[in-house]
């Protein structure tokens, strides 16, 4: 459930931080970023409470992350990249709390 809150609230403590002028619609881009969690659907099983979503999802993989930063540097898509680079943070944070290091 923390987890969960975290994706909510950083996402809206960064749009604040950095985009006052504009926070709540960046907010609502940053926290979009929860998307990339419908690669769950086609995990098996559908939710492991021990597994780390870092390369394991479609969506989580080192690849994907790659992309994300590529993301960064468009300004077209920068909101969108802090938003997927801010989710993987947040999930590598949840493996790291397993004791799961650099999956």
């Amino acid at each position: 459930m923390l987890h969960a809150f975290l994706h909510i609230t950083v996402p809206g403590l960064y749009a604040l931080a950095f985009y006052r002028p504009h926070w709540r619609r960046v907010w609502l881009v940053l926290a979009a970023a929860l998307l990339l969690d419908l690669d769950h659907l086609w995990a098996t099983p559908f939710y492991d409470p021990n597994r780390c979503s870092i390369n394991f999802h479609t969506f989580h993989t080192y690849w994907a992350i790659g992309g994300y930063v590529l993301l960064l540097w468009p300004e077209r898509t920068r909101i969108w990249a802090v938003g997927f680079l801010l989710h993987m943070v947040l999930d590598y944070t949840e493996c790291w709390q397993r004791g799961i290091y650099l999956p």
